[in-house]
């Protein structure tokens, strides 16, 4: 049984890999990202999620959707979802299921649910939902116990870790956003 594993960073692709690869899973990491933002943010997190899947020696699928800043900032996502995670959570987990339907493999999974500032309710709605409307198994798996191992084998490997969601409106509200920007001036 193949499993495609969203991944949001590298970081938090630690401890989900190293659970999944012990238990001897077949997976794929898969890459699809839009909200981050800006584009040295983007590239940054998928630079490291490239370092974790080599750690792993996992394959790492690529989608090369980034995101628009302008769509982001006029707040159209208003007019659909209650909020802006609901957005992005939606639009992650549509292309997640459609690729691991359209690809042959039997279910998918997400990274986000290795943080404890994540809304896992809300995330394995969605993820369920997409299920059902893409005939793929979405297999639920709270990695929270072992998010600060994550993170520590993270930081062993030198993965960038970074201080916000990667959204443009988490951007504005981080107290290290002038940091941020300057580590790439």
């Amino acid at each position: 049984m193949a499993m495609l594993l969203h991944a949001c960073c590298g970081p938090c692709a630690m401890y989900p890999l190293e659970l999944l690869t012990g238990k001897g899973e077949s997976l794929d990491l898969f890459w699809y990202n839009p909200n981050i933002h800006p584009q040295f943010e983007w590239d940054r997190r998928l630079a490291n999620l490239g370092l974790a899947a080599d750690h792993y020696k996992i394959r790492l699928i690529k989608d090369d959707d980034h995101c628009e800043q302008e769509y982001w900032e006029s707040k159209t996502y208003l007019k659909e979802y209650e909020t802006r995670c609901d957005m992005c959570y939606d639009i992650r987990m549509d292309a997640v299921a459609r690729y691991a339907s359209e690809n042959g493999y039997d279910s998918f999974c997400t990274t986000l649910l290795v943080s404890p500032y994540q809304q896992h309710e809300k995330i394995a709605k969605i993820a369920q939902d997409k299920a059902s409307k893409y005939n793929v198994d979405f297999e639920y798996i709270d990695f929270r116990p072992g998010f600060r191992q994550g993170q520590d084998m993270a930081r062993q490997i030198g993965l960038y870790r970074q201080k916000f969601c990667g959204c443009i409106f988490s951007l504005e509200e981080s107290k290290f956003r002038d940091k941020i920007y300057r580590s790439f001036e």
